[in-house]
């Protein structure tokens, strides 16, 4: 039982006792004392007054006392206008931090035996990828390491956009003016190379509407007929009969991309257990349409396409197959969300896409779980919102995104003349202090990306992220470093901190207090961010923690106190943070340094 609960059954018995009234613990509630208050844990008194019948300040008085005299762990407390501040006993905080101390897997849940998958990245193989891309990459595989360590068996996967008319254009560009160019003659990675014929294409056919409305064609007739999309229209045709020039040529720039996605997700930190090609799916999910017709969760049009009617579910109606038989998203999404289950008998799905698809998600979630699908209550839109830069909005098909490969560059830069400024790097060979840059400006990076809410949309700013002071990556990979410093000058005196070493410390200050407090708190985090999909819950955690770490550290010596007990007690508290920390930001996917 853990000590919520202990204090809310007491209470309940307080009620008992004083009041001679029964009330569930259940539907009692603690919640943390504010930092300028004395205490733990506050109980608020006014929804209660009806059974005290007293002032909230007597009744908070008559329960307090009652939980001194019946609870060894409550020290202490105090009113304050009706709230029961309750303070607890030093031997309380003591035994949980040795108890947190020597486990060896704070942090990791038993085995929920039950799995996962959590779907993310689903890059476009027509060009590199953008910051929108860093914000859903970052989100996937934070999410996937948080719920493994809840103990789900995650799977990670990657559904990627291999075909369709946006790959043909590339194509179109590439072998009009391609001449043969390659990744290695061109000095670019696949992915930018492809990118930059994904540009052209667009470039040209700009100029060819703005030639056919100049001649007195429509905006709208232009679009259709200026060349190079219908050549594209075209190409698309041929691909799907399986022309083998076509798909020479298909696979000859798919597999620069691979090659270029596969370095760009090394350096983002980011990988997959299984990869679904949209050429292999888009044909998927016909077979669905037939059985959902004959369970008539389906109904056909008189010209022969299909439609799920969900004007029951407060939704509309929503073409699965069209007249001519060809497959839409919604019919390829349903027969790979089967092929998953197939694949891996999953009871849970997560997709991380943006929030453009939000009705989408909703349409497809409500048709599995009409046919009837085992998996289609475990599914689960993590619906984020765009990145936005201080420089505007970006556009791929213009060339002005912001490529994750050149912002990841961008923010190795900033680090190293950061870290450069501050002095950070006393002492380091340059392969270090490059080491060092890269780990603070993936950390920078990543932690502002994850720290916002994924259902907000959001601004991100390289300067800002990279700051050592805040709320930011860099920050908490400082704390851990100097932490480690502390550890290091700690084996050089031979300083033993187990917990034998401080079982004399009797009374504790009020920030060691809170860092035990908020050390016991990690796995409540971990299953409120697996619960909640939210990467946010965790760094918001390692910002508390790493703040009041450096509290404690500014308030109360280490080296220079006198009592042994004391200093072992602070040097293997820092110790439990400093392994918190880095286990925290290992959810995230951000290592952390062992110096600076």
């Amino acid at each position: 039982m853990d000590i919520q609960q202990t204090i809310t059954n007491a209470i309940a018995s307080a009620f008992q006792a004083l009041f001679d009234h029964s009330v569930d613990p259940d539907s009692l509630s603690l919640q943390a004392t504010r930092k300028e208050f004395e205490g733990t844990y506050t109980f608020v008194m006014f929804p209660f007054l009806k059974i005290t019948k007293s002032s909230p300040e007597a009744s908070g008085e008559k329960i307090g006392a009652y939980l001194q005299e019946n609870l060894s762990v409550v020290s202490s407390f105090n009113v304050v206008k009706g709230f029961l501040n309750i303070s607890l006993s030093d031997t309380y905080w003591l035994d949980l931090f040795q108890e947190l101390a020597t486990k060896e897997d704070h942090g990791k849940f038993p085995p929920k035996n039950r799995k996962v998958m959590v779907e993310y990245s689903s890059p476009n193989t027509n060009k590199p990828l953008h910051l929108g891309h860093l914000r859903n990459n970052f989100l996937g595989f934070a999410v996937a390491r948080i719920l493994e360590a809840y103990g789900y068996e995650v799977i990670k996967s990657n559904l990627v956009n291999d075909r369709g008319i946006h790959i043909c254009k590339s194509m179109v560009a590439y072998e009009k003016l391609g001449n043969g160019e390659t990744p290695e003659s061109s000095g670019l990675k696949g992915d930018h190379l492809v990118g930059k014929y994904y540009v052209l294409f667009d470039q040209e056919y700009k100029k060819q509407i703005k030639e056919l409305t100049s001649s007195g064609m429509e905006q709208e007739a232009a679009k259709k007929t200026a060349p190079w999309m219908k050549e594209a229209q075209e190409m698309l045709v041929r691909w799907e009969a399986g022309d083998q020039t076509t798909i020479d040529l298909w696979k000859k720039l798919n597999g620069w991309v691979y090659q270029g996605f596969e370095e760009t997700y090394r350096k983002m930190g980011v990988d997959f257990d299984q990869y679904y090609y949209e050429s292999d799916t888009y044909l998927l999910g016909k077979d669905i349409v037939a059985e959902g017709l004959d369970k008539g969760v389906f109904f056909k049009k008189e010209n022969g396409s299909v439609w799920a009617d969900l004007s029951d579910e407060g939704l509309d109606e929503k073409l699965v197959l069209r007249a001519d038989g060809t497959s839409v998203y919604m019919t390829q999404d349903m027969g790979t969300a089967d092929l998953k289950y197939k694949d891996h008998r999953i009871e849970k799905s997560v997709y991380v896409v943006g929030n453009e698809q939000d009705y989408h998600f909703e349409v497809l979630f409500k048709i599995l779980r009409k046919l009837g699908r085992p998996y289609g209550n475990g599914l689960y839109h993590l619906s984020y919102g765009m990145v936005d830069l201080p420089s505007g909005k970006m556009k791929s098909r213009e060339g002005t995104v912001v490529d994750a490969d050149d912002l990841i560059a961008e923010m190795v830069d900033t680090a190293r003349e950061h870290t450069q400024e501050l002095g950070k790097i006393e002492g380091f060979s340059h392969e270090e202090a490059e080491a060092l840059y890269q780990m603070l400006a993936l950390g920078a990076l990543k932690y502002f990306l994850l720290k916002v809410d994924p259902k907000k949309r959001m601004l991100f700013n390289p300067q800002e992220s990279i700051e050592f002071q805040g709320n930011t990556g860099p920050f908490i990979q400082y704390t851990h470093a100097r932490i480690a410093a502390i550890l290091r000058k700690a084996a050089q005196i031979d300083l033993d901190y187990s917990a034998n070493q401080f079982q004399a410390y009797k009374q504790l200050e009020k920030t060691e207090q809170s860092l035990v407090f908020l050390l016991a708190d990690y796995e409540n985090k971990i299953a409120l961010a697996a619960e909640e999909l939210s990467p946010a819950v965790i760094t918001q955690y390692l910002f508390d923690l790493a703040k009041e770490y450096n509290r404690f550290y500014a308030e109360l010596p280490i080296f220079s106190e006198t009592k042994a007990e004391v200093q072992a007690f602070r040097v293997g508290l820092s110790a439990q943070v400093a392994k918190t920390i880095k286990s925290g930001m290992g959810l995230l996917g951000i290592d952390v340094p062992q110096k600076m």
